[in-house]
């Protein structure tokens, strides 16, 4: 019973510290860390990295069987001149601190390190946590499996180098970062994604769901016919409203960017300020899609209601 355990968060920090371990197996009470890997971050930007192999027990010089080796690259030679887990589980208990840890399936390796922390420290990891997996299961119901290489496929990412714990660490935070853009794409920010929940609803508000309000619409209006599609949080009102908008104007409303949209409205992402080039999944799609030729506009908010109010 771990009961100084910190306690699995869905949340949207911005001070962090993302984790993975490699072990010799899947239990804490008979198998052993094998390498431990940290990278921390204030605001979305690296300041610090934590790595090291460690050498688990072994009477013969054979520490880890073929298996491991070939899932992860770790061999028995790279093993034999690893620090002892006595030795590194101090360093990382001083850069873990207080932090938040973010880690894919994450009570894996806050179990794991807990126990050892345990016997070796005498004290407990008793550090919060966010678990994308946890994450990925709350903003996607729908899909199967939300293992990390499903994470990846969803997201472009390359995971041919997976199963190192530092690398590991990066497609983690890649895939934090995308689930964020995600949430902020389908809801107007996080605390939004959080209520829905509370709601019993698995999706913030859908453009299947917004009808218009009027019956006759001026032809020659700019949105009319359009298809329009938001991202991020509006300033001015709710989505839900500037979905309304668009549809009392005979605009066609759509959840996500494809060939056939003709308008992206970009609400405040201020949350992407930690994400590659601080832009929402939409927007970059969009960009792309204008740059390849398509009849698409992307507008700031207040370009929005300029266009709504046209004569």
């Amino acid at each position: 019973m771990r009961e100084e355990k910190g306690k699995s968060l869905l949340a949207s920090p911005n001070d962090f510290i993302v984790l993975d371990i490699e072990t010799t197996g899947y239990l804490p009470q008979w198998d052993y860390i094998i390498e431990v890997g940290a990278i921390k971050y204030e605001h979305g930007v690296e300041i610090a990295r934590f790595s090291s192999l460690i050498q688990p027990p072994s009477d013969d010089g054979e520490y880890i069987d073929s298996y491991i080796t070939e899932l992860t690259g770790i061999t028995n030679e790279m093993l034999a001149s690893a620090p002892s887990i006595e030795s590194v589980l101090p360093k990382l208990y001083d850069f873990l601190g207080n932090s938040i840890i973010i880690g894919h399936n994450v009570n894996f390796d806050i179990n794991f390190l807990y126990d050892n922390f345990e016997e070796f420290l005498e004290k407990p990891l008793s550090n919060d946590f966010v678990d994308t997996m946890r994450l990925s299961r709350n903003l996607h119901p729908e899909e199967k499996h939300h293992r990390l290489s499903d994470l990846c496929e969803r997201y472009a990412l390359d995971y041919s180098y997976a199963h190192r714990p530092i690398k590991d660490c990066e497609l983690t935070l890649s895939c934090y970062n995308n689930l964020l853009s995600e949430i902020n794409d389908v809801f107007d920010n996080f605390d939004s994604f959080l209520q829905s929940r509370t709601r019993h609803s698995s999706q913030g508000v859908k453009a299947k769901d917004i009808h218009s309000e009027k019956t006759e619409f001026d032809i020659t209006h700019p949105l009319y016919g359009k298809v329009c599609v938001f991202t991020g949080t509006l300033e001015k009102m709710p989505r839900k409203d500037a979905m309304q908008l668009v549809a009392n104007l005979g605009g066609i409303n759509w959840d996500s960017v494809t060939k056939k949209t003709n308008y992206l409205i970009l609400g405040n992402n201020d949350y992407c300020k930690a994400i590659k080039d601080g832009k929402s999944n939409k927007q970059k799609k969009a960009e792309k899609l204008k740059l390849d030729g398509q009849d698409i506009e992307i507008l700031p908010e207040s370009v929005f209601y300029d266009l709504v109010e046209s004569e």
